[in-house]
């Protein structure tokens, strides 16, 4: 039997999902800060983010189960309180390595360290008391329904939107598939070792498995430990990077003594990528305005051996006005609502508002205006978000292409694995969605006219 863990980390648990709530920042930023704040150990880490991410993923499975238990109902709850049954009830019912008496004290611990009335400690106590008892008879969470419906775990205005666009089988899939933990993606650095040898060196850690598409891609399915852990990390063998984000760095070829340009390069995942394919003589700058994402992306080319890319800490309408030349290529990997990674973030579902996409649109049709003319006569804007939306999708590419009638679409299976295929439209945009195995992306591949 696993012995019971400190009370500190549901408490940071706790705590974590109270502030998330109540500030709607993204909760890896929260997570990070408050357990480097409380000194957490490895151990105790590695149980605040099962619970977080878990409970995220599990929210309103998790609600309708409480629902069952208490005399109170979830809408009526205080958020402190509730968010306290469901640390309780998630590692009853998901955390088997956890005995039932310490996930029920150690929580009601953490729940009374807020100093919390007697009464609602007996009621927190009393409640994960009963789910204990009866968790053996309680149906699993794909078999909750809610008046006929099933409880997919997502807000009622994406799973219709979804619905929409998708139809309603493959909407359970997508939303099914983002509640389960995803594998660890990696693309090897091909430039230091080959991809079978970086394999070799993981085989005692993880059960890995090639990427279904990129022959850059490795996935570890039950890794659940400290990325910068693995073997390789330091020396730059590899970094995370799903295979969507892989395929579309790939839809941006390049030429030898070409000038090429990643105009959201963020913490640097598709720059580095653009290093490991850029031809000789070929040239590479990255901009990244946000200064926590710049010094990323000068940490990770660093680690990644990365030579020979210029980096400036500055937005794209900037560098415009400054640039003196133009490109053969630009990436545009834009700021979008991030609906594609939902199984990754699981946050993601729970602070995003429908009314959120007309804001995001603006920005993306903004940058693509900007890149437009710093494109040479024949050269090629990839554009890409890790979204499924179609505001900031294909409503974003006809808009742009109705004002600038001197770029086209090309097919994005010309420049894909024939195995990927499948995961181009009829329109010929790369978007493959999460129950196929990939993130969920969108990427347009436009050329400029060569007169």
């Amino acid at each position: 039997m696993a012995r019971p863990v400190r009370p500190a980390a549901r408490l940071v648990a706790l705590n974590v999902l109270c502030d998330f709530q109540k500030s709607g920042e993204p909760v890896t930023r929260i997570l990070t800060a408050l357990s480097a704040k409380n000194r957490l150990t490895p151990r105790d880490s590695q149980l605040v983010r099962a619970l977080v991410f878990g409970i995220l993923r599990r929210q309103q499975y998790l609600d309708c189960i409480i629902d069952r238990f208490s005399r109170h109902p979830v809408t009526k709850m205080k958020p402190r309180t509730l968010i306290a049954l469901r640390i309780g009830v998630y590692q009853l019912l998901f955390m088997d390595r956890i005995p039932p008496s310490a996930a029920v004290n150690e929580t009601v611990q953490a729940f009374k360290a807020g100093r919390q009335p007697k009464w609602l400690v007996r009621f927190v106590n009393g409640v994960l008391r009963s789910v204990s008892r009866e968790r053996d008879s309680l149906p699993t969470p794909n078999r909750m329904t809610v008046d006929g419906a099933p409880v997919l775990n997502h807000p009622a205005w994406l799973v219709k939107r979804w619905e929409k666009a998708y139809g309603r089988q493959r909407t359970q899939d997508i939303c099914l598939i983002n509640n389960e933990p995803p594998p660890l993606t990696l693309r090897v650095n091909t430039g230091l070792l080959p991809r079978h040898q970086f394999a070799a060196m993981l085989a005692d850690i993880s059960r890995v498995e090639y990427g279904k598409f990129a022959d850059t891609a490795l996935s570890l399915s039950d890794f659940r430990g400290d990325v910068a852990g693995l073997p390789g990390y330091e020396e730059g063998c590899f970094v995370v990077q799903d295979e969507s984000a892989q395929l579309a760095t790939c839809l941006l070829t390049m030429k030898k003594g070409g000038r090429y340009l990643d105009g959201c390069a963020g913490v640097g995942g598709k720059t580095t990528h653009l290093a490991a394919l850029l031809p000789p003589d070929a040239r590479l700058t990255a901009i990244e305005p946000e200064k926590r994402r710049y010094r990323l992306l000068g940490e990770n080319l660093q680690r990644l051996q990365v030579t020979g890319v210029t980096t400036m800490n500055m937005d794209l309408t900037g560098f415009a006005g400054t640039a003196g030349e133009k490109y053969d290529g630009i990436l545009l990997d834009v700021p979008c609502s991030g609906t594609g990674v939902i199984r990754r973030r699981p946050d993601i579902r729970w602070n995003r508002r429908e009314g959120d996409l007309p804001g995001y649109q603006g920005q993306q049709l903004q940058l693509l205006r900007t890149a437009a003319p710093l494109v040479q006569r024949g050269g090629i804007i990839v554009y890409a978000t890790c979204s499924l939306e179609p505001e900031e999708n294909s409503e974003v590419i006809d808009t742009f292409l109705a004002e600038h009638t001197e770029f086209f679409i090309e097919d994005a299976r010309r420049f894909l694995p024939s195995s990927a295929a499948h995961l181009v439209t009829a329109e010929g945009y790369f978007q493959p969605t999460p129950e196929q195995g990939l993130d969920g992306f969108f990427a347009a591949r436009l050329r400029r006219k060569a007169e």
